[in-house]
């Protein structure tokens, strides 16, 4: 229900309009010169502080794009207003012209009491007086936004001291927290002690975590499973991914005993299963026993954790749904779903108001400080290796979280922007975050966070919650856009021609009447239909903005001047939208026919400017060489060809080529009937003479690769030639041919011998070098005589007795 004593505007001052202003505005019916000298002067009469607040806003804009309803209007931005008087928009102007800025439209006629501008206020506030219950104030804030304006908002936070505290100890069972666990059976009494000397009511519970009970995380083998630690001779119970042992209480004896009772488990690989744990501490609020007041949750370990994907390894596939799982106080879905990701359980964690404190070993403070980094509201500390510092760390860590304000609004819809300007009592400040952030708050210490909220655009009612995180207090916030208009009309049966009503300065028609005024009788086409008939183009003002549309058709606006008028059939000429000359309309000696000059007879040019002459376009040819227009007594030369008269073209290519065809054609056909030529010879006299002596002349290569010479003319007009030929060629001598395949063959011969030579010398004088060599070699080699140790003589000699010495 909204409270009307605590509306408060959020927005500039410009709805604040005196009394002076608004008799001002009520007497002007027509904008008009005169009007604007007298608001000149009714804007000299007005006090200063209301001129700046109201009518120096010069960066004020209203960028609407044809709104032609209140509501479109209003949701186009901000800045834009809407005119609601009867009567305001001229015959022809269309209804976007009621859309614009405050300013412009007061400037334009329009009553201040006839214009729609909702403003972004807060519509009901419930403050809360701060003390030891209540640490975050106002409970409720009911707030109207316009859409694309920003509304704001104070929230006050104080620190309260003793405020009750739940902590719940978590802790890792695998093999290696052996000793831990020793130290833990007795820290019941020291842990209620220790946080009853910061807190009036302090509950503690205890769970514990090993890691998903499937390989490659924990060995299957039915031994493995019965006792799975590596030492025999030790108490080990079998493993498992989360147990919830005792639910928060104020009983440190019961602490004592359910812990006592508990033993250390194992595990394969070294990460933990921590994140399934936290994920049910954090979702299962009921079975653990979480209060509604500071909630620490203790997570002790001396390893690293498991995320999401990890499953995959065991082919757990199912994403995490966050949700409770705890049966007998058991995790036993652990097996079917996946590990939670850190986005995910931090969104839970901060969901349910839960604080963390990571108590880790040295070895994994980096680890856990990354972790932490993406968690708001937690902290790490330093474990000793058997967990006896454990009762320090929970009270240093809880004075330093306890001492962090963070003020966060949760998941809210991407239309609407929320952002915090933190003022703190160290006088530390922050604008524009996207959480309201404080260190260092010290117990009854009272800081303050402006929240800005910002709706995009029109939204069904929306609300969301503002809380300080680590802390229960909320800061209920109701959100409502300002996208309607409230138009009370004053009943005027003549304003709609009694056929219909005004809604909001527009003629809302009675059954079986259109138009703008409800003139017209409604027929087998709509009103848009009717309008769009008296539009030129789909893009354009109906009657072009100069007329106005009377059942489908355009009556052009009347001028006080009868010699100017309107006309056309959607109203789009006039008789005075012309270009002057010598400030003149059509130099005044010709009519103004809808934007085009029609000259008087003697007279020529755009404006009518020029006497009609042709005196400088011409020679002894015709006007402008028959190649261009003569414009003011001047040529306008067509295509490539230049004034005075339109002789030349220098940018033109050579007709030369063209006319290649043509004269050899001609030449050719001498003697004959060379009127077989006229078809490739279009356009162009064809004369022959003796001789061509006419400088510059063409010189062009007919198909039999002679060359021809020919002078060309070009006569007046566009493609007008006379061509002057002789019927001397340029013929190339036909080649010897003897002389080409002898000398081309004597050629290769001679080169044949050439390598020959080359190549013969070449190895004369290798095989040299190499004779040389061999005889100085020779020189130095130094022979010796020696008898063969292993030859023999032979032992009988045969002579052969017809052996002759003589050979005879």
């Amino acid at each position: 229900m909204r409270d009307v004593a605590h509306v408060t505007s959020l927005r500039r001052p410009t709805q604040n309009v005196s009394d002076v202003t608004r008799q001002a505005a009520s007497g002007e019916e027509k904008r008009s010169t005169g009007q604007e000298m007298f608001w000149f002067i009714v804007f000299l009469l007005i006090p200063a502080e209301f001129i700046t607040s109201k009518f120096a806003s010069t960066a004020e804009v209203c960028t609407k794009i044809k709104a032609s309803t209140c509501q479109e209007c209003i949701q186009s931005g901000p800045h834009c207003s809407w005119c609601k008087k009867v009567n305001f928009t001229k015959a022809g102007e269309s209804d976007s012209v009621r859309c614009d800025t405050t300013n412009n439209l007061v400037s334009l006629g329009c009553d201040i009491n006839d214009i729609i501008d909702p403003i972004s206020e807060i519509l009901f506030e419930d403050p809360q007086p701060l003390d030891e219950k209540v640490q975050l104030t106002p409970k409720q804030i009911e707030l109207q936004l316009r859409p694309g304006e920003t509304g704001e908002f104070e929230v006050k936070f104080r620190r309260a001291e003793g405020y009750p505290v739940d902590l719940y100890y978590l802790m890792d069972l695998s093999y290696s927290m052996n000793d831990d666990l020793q130290n833990v059976k007795k820290l019941g009494n020291q842990l209620l002690i220790a946080l009853n000397g910061i807190t009036k009511s302090a509950h503690i519970g205890f769970g514990s975590f090993v890691d998903k009970t499937v390989l490659p995380f924990v060995s299957t083998h039915p031994e493995q499973l019965r006792h799975p630690c590596t030492n025999k001779t030790v108490p080990c119970q079998p493993p498992f991914s989360f147990k919830h042992i005792l639910k928060l209480t104020d009983d440190g004896d019961k602490f004592i005993q359910q812990v006592g009772m508990q033993q250390i488990s194992g595990n394969l690989d070294s990460p933990e299963g921590g994140l399934d744990a936290m994920m049910q501490v954090a979702v299962c609020g009921d079975k653990i026993g979480w209060r509604n007041v500071t909630r620490l949750l203790v997570y002790a370990t001396d390893d690293g954790f498991h995320i999401a994907g990890d499953g995959k390894l065991a082919a757990i596939l199912t994403p995490n749904n966050g949700a409770c799982h705890l049966e007998d106080n058991m995790y036993k879905k652990s097996n079917e779903f996946d590990y939670p990701s850190v986005g995910q359980l931090a969104q839970k964690l901060s969901e349910n108001n839960i604080q963390v404190v990571f108590a880790v070993t040295s070895n994994m403070i980096k680890t856990y400080q990354g972790l932490s980094n993406l968690i708001p509201k937690s902290v790490v500390g330093g474990l000793s290796s058997d967990s006896s510092n454990v009762v320090q760390l929970i009270t240093e860590a809880y004075q330093n979280l306890s001492s962090e304000v963070i003020l966060d609004h949760g998941i809210t819809p991407d239309f609407l922007d929320i952002i915090y300007d933190s003022y703190c009592s160290n006088g530390v400040n922050f604008t524009n975050t996207v959480r309201g952030v404080c260190s260092n708050v010290k117990i009854n210490e009272q800081i303050t966070f402006k929240v800005k909220v910002t709706a995009k655009k029109c939204l069904p009612d929306n609300s969301f919650s503002i809380r300080a995180l680590g802390f229960t207090d909320t800061v209920k916030v109701s959100v409502i856009t300002a996208c309607d208009c409230k138009c009370e009309d004053a009943f005027d049966s003549k304003a709609c021609n009694s056929n219909g009503k005004t809604v909001c300065g527009i003629c809302s028609c009675n059954k079986g009447y259109l138009g703008k005024n409800c003139e017209c009788v409604a027929g087998s086409k709509t009103s848009q239909e009717l309008d769009q008939n008296c539009k030129k183009e789909n893009g354009s003002a109906v009657c072009s903005g100069a007329g106005e549309c009377i059942c489908g058709q355009c009556i052009c606006n009347t001028n006080d001047d009868p010699a100017k008028k309107i006309f056309g059939q959607y109203c789009e000429c006039d008789n005075w939208n012309c270009e002057m000359f010598e400030g003149k309309v059509c130099a005044g000696v010709g009519t103004c026919d809808c934007g085009t000059c029609i000259c008087s007879p003697g007279f020529d040019g755009s404006a009518c400017q020029c006497k009609r002459s042709t005196d400088r376009c011409k020679t002894q040819g015709s006007i402008c060489s028959g190649r261009g227009e003569c414009e003011c007594n001047k040529c306008n030369c067509k295509g490539g060809y230049i004034a005075p008269f339109c002789k030349t073209c220098p940018g033109c290519p050579s007709a030369c080529p063209r006319f290649g065809p043509c004269v050899e054609c001609h030449i050719k056909q001498e003697g004959q009937n060379s009127g077989n030529c006229t078809k490739i010879c279009p356009g162009a006299r064809v004369m022959k003479v003796e001789e061509v002596t006419e400088e510059p002349f063409c010189r062009e290569k007919d198909s039999d690769n002679c060359w021809m010479q020919y002078y060309l003319y070009e006569e007046d007009g566009v493609d007008n030639f006379s061509i002057r030929y002789t019927l001397k060629r340029e013929c190339p001598e036909a080649p010897n041919m003897y002389a080409i395949v002898g000398g081309t063959i004597a050629g290769v011969l001679l080169l044949g011998l050439i390598c020959l030579g080359i190549w013969k010398i070449v190895t004369e004088i290798t095989d040299r070098k190499e004779y040389q060599r061999f005889q100085k070699e020779m020189q130095h080699v130094k022979w010796g005589k020696g008898e063969n140790p292993i030859f023999t003589t032979a032992t009988t000699t045969v002579q052969n007795p017809n052996f002759d010495e003589d050979g005879e």
